[in-house]
């Protein structure tokens, strides 16, 4: 074992996993079911019906999406991680240099803070109905509640922040063996929603009152469902997880959490606000919080589900932004590295603003960390046939590759413009700025890359 990998706590952050240390399919299919049967599912599916989805933009729009998602993630992802060994932010340092990758690390580490802070955020709901005085936050809500609201964040914050400490392998234990009963949870809130409604007609019941606005159509319910893991999948940060696969087709076990959790969750989470819009009164556009919800449904259970439907995300997602810190300060440990992105992630948490803007932000998330992915598709597969070098800041010795930096940094900007400037819909926005990071990293390459021996 090299030093390095002593010093940095046997995760292998800078140099290629070792067959030895290499996992067998289980520990993905779980580790998948679990970080995306998560907390967020029961803000995501609500938030659907807030934004007025029709039926069948929910059942045929969501299973299209996954299985681009799951098909992204075995063919792009998966075939580079199982290839290459290295994590994202090592791989993107030889192709980009040491210190634009701390850039982008700052920026991947933040936006993975945001997204784990998310996941306290629904966790903390299901400290609600133990202290009925707590006031819990809605669609609306963008500060903390109340005292005993922060008190709740922070210390589910740290209980997540210790786990995601202990490693790759500890984290992929807790999802594996969270994850199948999680899902009978969000089904058996299903199941009773339906029962106290006297209906089991799906349909009619995710079909929007006539009249009400359509705020996301079918292509955005595929893109959403696509992209809300873009950064995961299309902007490679799964290769820190994947590098540990014996084989590519690791990929589809993505499809564990694109199936059961982004299919069947949201569908279940969405039929609980159905039940509290009809039976009553709430205004979905204002929602009710998922621990008052889930408690009213199954009880206690169900937030156990809640507080540990948000470990089993924010676990692995902290992991992620551990290791982009570390990247930032390679002397740095792992754990310090998860120690500070667990202190960020504690205080967004805090604030609601975030999660009750989920599908809004998953979009800007995947717009601005997906497109690197790109550079590191074409760095994998067509830099050879296209004639441009492969590693170039690693071969020429440079520790920032402005031709990165401008094919990233222009698309993204593009992107951001069209969401500000004519609000058009995040979850668009994914796709034409990688595949435009692509062809301008190529193009660029070209005229100005870096001359290496």
């Amino acid at each position: 074992m090299s030093e390095e990998t002593d010093q940095s706590g046997s995760e292998y952050e800078r140099e290629p996993v070792p067959e030895r240390a290499l996992k067998g399919p289980a520990a993905f299919w779980g580790m998948y079911a679990g970080e995306h049967s998560a907390g967020t599912e029961f803000m995501i599916g609500p938030l659907f019906v807030a934004w007025g989805a029709s039926a069948s933009s929910l059942i045929f729009g969501l299973l299209l999406g996954n299985l681009l998602a799951v098909l992204t993630w075995r063919f792009l992802t998966a075939e580079i991680a199982t290839k290459q060994r290295l994590t994202l932010y090592f791989k993107l340092e030889k192709i980009a240099g040491r210190n634009l990758v701390a850039i982008y690390n700052l920026a991947n580490g933040i936006l993975f803070c945001f997204l784990a802070g998310s996941m306290i955020t629904v966790s903390a709901t299901a400290v609600g109905p133990f202290f009925p005085s707590m006031v819990m936050p809605t669609f609306e809500s963008t500060l903390p509640t109340g005292p005993g609201w922060i008190a709740a964040c922070v210390i589910i914050g740290l209980t997540m922040t210790i786990v995601a400490m202990k490693g790759y392998g500890f984290v992929a234990k807790m999802g594996h063996y969270s994850a199948p009963w999680m899902i009978l949870v969000f089904v058996a809130c299903a199941m009773v929603t339906l029962g106290k409604l006297d209906n089991y007609n799906v349909w009619e019941l995710l079909s929007p009152p006539p009249g009400t606005p359509e705020k996301i159509s079918f292509l955005g319910i595929v893109c959403f469902s696509w992209f809300c893991n873009a950064a995961m999948h299309m902007g490679m940060a799964d290769l820190s997880v994947l590098r540990f696969a014996k084989s590519p087709n690791a990929g589809y076990a993505s499809a564990a959490g694109m199936f059961l959790g982004h299919y069947v969750a949201w569908i279940c989470a969405a039929l609980l606000l159905v039940y509290w819009v009809r039976v009553h009164g709430v205004d979905p556009k204002v929602g009710k919080d998922p621990g008052t919800m889930v408690n009213d449904a199954v009880g206690y259970v169900g937030l156990i589900c809640v507080m540990v439907a948000g470990w089993t995300t924010a676990n692995p997602t902290l992991y992620r932004a551990g290791l982009a810190i570390q990247g930032i300060v390679p002397s740095m440990s792992r754990n310090m590295g998860t120690l500070i992105a667990g202190t960020v992630c504690i205080g967004a948490g805090i604030f609601p603003a975030f999660v009750m803007n989920f599908l809004v932000f998953l979009g800007i998330f995947g717009t601005i960390l997906a497109p690197i992915g790109a550079i590191i598709i074409v760095d994998h597969f067509f830099a050879d046939r296209l004639g441009i070098a492969t590693d170039p800041a690693l071969k020429s010795g440079t520790s920032f590759n402005m031709v990165v930096l401008f094919a990233w940094l222009i698309p993204v900007g593009v992107a951001m413009y069209a969401y500000l400037k004519h609000e058009v819909f995040t979850s668009y926005l994914p796709l034409p700025t990688t595949i435009a990071c692509g062809i301008l990293y190529v193009i660029l390459s070209k005229w100005f890359g870096l001359k290496v021996a």
